[in-house]
C-alpha cells in the first residue's frame, strides 16, 4: 500500500465519522460524573449502535508496519471503566448470553457482564483513538486495521450482546414507570 492510499484510508470520512463517534464514546466512560443508571442507559443505547454502524463502514486495509501499534489502555484503565459500569448497573450487570463458545457444549444458560463486555469495546475503541491523535499515518493505519479485525472477530458481537440487556432495563424500566404513573392517578380519583 502506498503512502497516497494509506492517507486516502485514513482520512476518509467513514474514518473520521467512526473516530468522532469513538471519541466520544471513550469521553462519556471516562467522565466520572454521576449520572442515573437510567441516564447512562439511555446514553449507551445511542452511541453503542452508533458505533456499530460506523465500524462496520469501516474500509478494509492492509497492516504497513511489522509491529503493532502501541497499546494505551492499560489493565487498570479496563479495571476502572469495568468498575465504575459494574457501579451504575449494580444487580443488572449480569445477564445471560448465548452467543458465546461455551454455550455449545453447556445445558445451563451462560452468564456475561455487562461491564466487562462494555470495557472490552472500550479498550480497543481508546487503543485506536490514541494512535490516531499521533496523526502518524502508518500507525493510524494499523491501528485501524487491527480495530476493524477485532470488531469483526471479537468485540463487534459483545456489542450487539450487551444492547439486548440494556434495552429490556431500559424499556422495561419505563413501562413500569408508567404503570406506577397510571396507578397513581388512579388513586387520586379514588
Amino acid at each position: 500500500m502506498t503512502k497516497k492510499e494509506s492517507d486516502n484510508i485514513v482520512y476518509s470520512s467513514t474514518v473520521i465519522d467512526f473516530v468522532t463517534v469513538a471519541v466520544e464514546f471513550c469521553a462519556f466512560l471516562e467522565n466520572n460524573g454521576i449520572v442515573s443508571r437510567k441516564e447512562w442507559i439511555d446514553r449507551m443505547l445511542k452511541l453503542l449502535p452508533l458505533i456499530y454502524i460506523k465500524a462496520a463502514l469501516l474500509p478494509q486495509t492492509v497492516e504497513i508496519n511489522d509491529e503493532s501499534p502501541e497499546t494505551f489502555v492499560k489493565e487498570e484503565d479496563y479495571a476502572r471503566v469495568s468498575a465504575a459500569v459494574s457501579t451504575i448497573m449494580g444487580e443488572e450487570d449480569v445477564y445471560l448470553d448465548v452467543f458465546i463458545e461455551e454455550m455449545k457444549y453447556s445445558d445451563r444458560p451462560v452468564s456475561a457482564f455487562v461491564s466487562e463486555d462494555i470495557a472490552d469495546i472500550y479498550q480497543d475503541v481508546r487503543n485506536f483513538v490514541s494512535v490516531y491523535q499521533y496523526g502518524l499515518t502508518d500507525q493510524m493505519n494499523d491501528a485501524l486495521f487491527i480495530c476493524k479485525q477485532n470488531f469483526e472477530n471479537y468485540w463487534g458481537q459483545k456489542l450487539i450482546n450487551v444492547l439486548r440487556p440494556l434495552h429490556s432495563l431500559y424499556y422495561n424500566d419505563q413501562d413500569e414507570q408508567l404503570t406506577d404513573d397510571l396507578s397513581e392517578e388512579e388513586e387520586l380519583w379514588d
